[in-house]
C-alpha cells in the first residue's frame, strides 16, 4: 500500500469530505494478491441531500458504493488496469453476498471505479474507449463501457466552478493553486473549508518535519502553501482569542461570583478588540460594575 504524500493527503481529504454522508474505508484490502483500494466510499440513505454541499464531489459519491483512487501523476494504461481489478473483485464479492443471501442485485447497484486523474491523455482515452456523457455529467468526466463500472475524472479538465472545486484541489500546477485560492475565499464560517484547512495544516507540518523532501513533496508544499498559511493565521486568533476568554473570565469570577450567560455575551463581545482595546478594558474591569459592563457590551 502506498505512502507517497499525495496519496496520504488525497486519502485524508476525501475521508473528511465523505464521513458526514456514509462510512468511509481508507487503504480497504481486496483479495485477490491483497490490492488496496485507496477510498471505498458507501453513501447512507440520507446523504443525498448533504452531498450537494460537496458538488461533484457528492454526485459521484452518492450513486453507489465508490472506489475513488486518486493519483497524483497522469495514469498509465496498466494502472487503470490494475484500478478496474479492483472493482470486479468488489463486485464480485457483493454479487457472492448477494446470491447467499438469496437477494438480486441491479446492476446500477454494483460498485462504480473513479479514477481521479490530475490529467490523461487522448490515447489513454481512446485505448478504453472513454467518453463523456454531457446529457448528465459535466466535461472531465469520461465513462468507460458500461460493462467495466468505471470512470476516469480528469481534473485538469474540469470546468472552473464551485461544484468541481474538492476535486481541483487534487490537481496539480496552476489547477491546483487556483482551487486553493478559492477554498481561501470561501467564508470563514464554512465548516468544510475549515476541516480541509486543517487537514492541509497538520500535512504540511508533518511533510516539512522530514529529513529531505522529494520533488513531489515540494511541489505539493508550493501548491498548498497558501491554505497552510491561513490555517496557520486561524489557529493563532484561535489561540489568542482562547487566552483573551480565559483572562475575562478569570477576572469576572473574581468580580461578580460566576460568569452566567449575560456575562459570556460580553466576554464575546471583548475577543474581537484590537490588542490596545483589549488591554484597555482590561484594566478598566475591576472598576465597572454589572450594569455598566452589560450596558456597554452585552449585545
Amino acid at each position: 500500500m502506498t505512502t507517497k504524500p499525495h496519496d496520504r493527503f488525497a486519502k485524508q481529504f476525501l475521508q473528511e469530505l465523505l464521513s458526514p454522508l456514509g462510512e468511509v474505508s481508507v487503504g480497504n484490502e481486496v483479495t485477490d494478491e491483497a490490492r488496496f483500494v485507496d477510498v471505498l466510499f458507501s453513501p447512507t440513505p440520507t446523504s443525498v441531500t448533504q452531498a450537494q454541499t460537496l458538488g461533484l464531489l457528492g454526485k459521484v459519491a452518492t450513486q453507489n458504493t465508490a472506489l475513488l483512487e486518486p493519483f497524483r501523476n497522469q495514469p498509465s494504461r496498466s494502472q487503470i488496469r490494475n484500478c478496474i481489478a479492483k472493482v470486479f473483485i468488489l463486485i464480485a464479492d457483493v454479487e457472492r453476498e448477494a446470491k447467499r443471501e438469496k437477494r438480486r442485485i441491479r446492476e446500477q447497484d454494483l460498485p462504480h471505479l473513479w479514477i481521479l486523474a490530475p490529467s490523461v491523455s487522448k490515447g489513454v482515452l481512446k485505448t478504453f474507449k472513454a467518453t463523456l456523457d454531457l446529457d448528465n455529467w459535466i466535461s472531465g468526466v469520461y465513462f468507460l463501457p458500461d460493462g467495466l463500472r468505471a470512470a476516469i475524472v480528469a481534473i485538469n479538465q474540469l470546468p472552473v466552478t464551485p461544484e468541481t472545486l474538492w476535486f481541483r484541489l487534487l490537481g496539480r500546477g496552476k489547477v491546483q493553486r487556483l482551487a486553493v485560492e478559492e477554498l481561501v475565499a470561501l467564508p470563514a464560517e464554512d465548516l468544510v473549508r475549515r476541516n480541509v484547512l486543517e487537514i492541509i495544516y497538520r500535512w504540511r507540518i508533518s511533510v516539512m518535519a522530514q529529513p529531505e523532501l522529494t520533488e513531489d513533496e515540494r511541489e505539493l508544499i508550493m501548491n498548498l502553501t497558501q491554505a497552510y498559511q491561513e490555517a496557520r493565521a486561524q489557529a493563532v486568533q484561535e489561540g489568542v482569542q482562547q487566552e483573551r476568554r480565559q483572562v475575562v473570565e478569570n477576572l469576572l469570577k473574581v468580580r461578580f461570583g460566576s460568569v452566567d450567560e449575560e456575562l459570556s455575551r460580553v466576554i464575546d463581545s471583548l475577543l474581537p478588540l484590537s490588542p490596545e482595546e483589549f488591554a484597555s478594558l482590561i484594566l478598566q474591569l475591576t472598576n465597572l460594575s454589572r450594569e455598566e459592563l452589560l450596558a456597554r457590551f452585552a449585545h
